[in-house]
C-alpha cells in the first residue's frame, strides 16, 4: 500500500492522501519540473499557498504531471491556503470579501476551479479571524473548496470559532514531529473531529532547512542531537527522513515531505513497506520539547 492510496478522512465527502508533496522553499525555477516529477512517482496530494509565491508555476506542473500520467483533475488533492494578513507587519487583516477574492486570485493562479482543501494560513486576523472563517466556510458551500481548515491555530483560536457556534475546521495544519508532539492541542483537535494535517516532519534530521536562505531556526543543542533516529532508520532499513514520516502516518497526520531529488520524492512516498515498533514508537514519544521551530514568526494569537 502507497502513502497516495491510503487516506485520512477530513469530512464525510472528502479523504486526504496520508502523503503529500510540500512546495513551501521551492523556487518558480523548480516548481514545475518538481510537480512533474512528484506526481510521476506517485504523489496524489500538493500542497502549497499564495504566501509561498509559487502557485502560478505549482499549477503549470500539477497541469504537466496530470496530463504526462493519464490522470484526471480528481485523481489529486490539492491544498491551498489564505494569507490573512498580519498587522505586525503593516498588513491588514483580510475581510470576508477579501477572502473570497483571495482564494479566487490563488484558483486563478493554479488554473484550477476548486481545491481541496483551504486552509487560513495562521491566526493573524484578529478581530476578523471568525470573518475569515466564516467566508471559508462560504467557499465550501460555494464549491470551490471541497473541505476547509487552518493551520497554526491553537486551542483558544479553536474554541473562539466553537463559541461563535459555527462549524469546526476539517484540518489544522502544525508542526509536528518527535521533538514537537503537540498532545494537548492534538487532544482538543480529536474532541472536535479535526484532521492533523503535519508539516516540518524532518525538523529532526541534520540536514532540515540548512541550505543558504532557509533560516534553519535550530538550536545548538538540536543540532548536535541530530543523529537521534540514525539507528532506528538502521534496523528498518529505511532512511532517517523514512523514519520521521512514518511516525507521522502512524500516528494518523498526514505529512508533507518535500524534495527535488526524484529517488528521495519516491522513497519519502514509501511508508508503508514497514511500520515503527511499540518499543521505539514509546521511546520516541519520550522525545517531546515543546511548540516547535519551524513557525519562528512571533506570537501568532494576536
Amino acid at each position: 500500500m502507497s502513502g497516495s492510496q491510503t487516506t485520512f478522512a477530513l469530512n464525510t465527502e472528502t479523504a486526504i492522501p496520508a502523503v503529500g508533496f510540500g512546495t513551501y522553499l521551492i523556487s518558480n525555477d523548480d516548481a514545475e519540473a518538481a510537480i512533474r516529477s512528484a506526481i510521476a512517482a506517485g504523489y496524489r496530494h500538493i500542497d502549497t499557498a499564495s504566501g509561498y509565491r509559487n502557485e502560478e508555476t505549482v499549477g503549470a506542473g500539477i497541469r504537466q504531471g496530470l496530463d504526462a500520467e493519464g490522470l484526471t483533475r480528481a485523481d489529486l488533492f490539492v491544498t491551498a491556503k489564505l494569507w490573512p494578513g498580519n498587522p505586525a507587519w503593516g498588513d491588514a487583516p483580510k475581510t470576508g470579501a477579501q477572502t473570497i477574492e483571495e482564494c479566487d486570485a490563488s484558483l486563478s493562479r493554479l488554473g484550477l476551479d476548486y481545491v481541496d482543501l483551504y486552509l487560513i494560513h495562521a491566526p493573524y486576523g484578529g478581530d476578523r479571524r471568525l470573518e475569515q472563517w466564516r467566508a471559508l466556510l462560504d467557499l465550501q458551500a460555494s464549491g470551490k473548496a471541497r473541505s476547509v481548515g487552518v493551520s497554526n491555530f491553537n486551542e483558544s483560536h479553536l474554541d473562539e470559532i466553537a463559541a461563535a457556534g459555527l462549524p469546526m475546521p476539517d484540518a489544522n495544519q502544525i508542526e509536528l514531529h518527535p521533538w514537537s508532539q503537540k498532545p494537548g492541542l492534538l487532544a482538543h483537535m480529536a474532541k472536535h473531529d479535526i484532521a492533523p494535517i503535519a508539516y516540518s516532519s524532518l525538523v529532526p534530521l541534520s540536514t532540515w532547512r540548512t541550505e543558504p536562505g532557509q533560516d534553519s531556526a535550530k538550536t545548538d543543542e538540536m543540532k548536535a542531537d541530530g543523529t537521534a533516529f540514525r539507528g532506528m532508520a538502521e534496523k528498518y532499513g529505511v532512511s532517517e527522513a523514512q523514519l520521521l514520516l512514518r511516525w507521522g502516518v502512524q500516528n494518523g497526520y498526514a505529512v508533507l515531505p518535500k524534495s527535488l531529488n526524484p529517488e528521495r520524492m519516491r522513497q519519502n512516498l514509501d511508508l508503508f513497506s514497514f511500520s515503527i515498533d511499540d518499543a521505539d514508537m514509546a521511546q520516541m514519544a519520550t522525545m517531546d520539547r515543546g511548540d516547535g521551530v519551524a513557525w519562528a514568526s512571533g506570537d501568532p494569537s494576536k
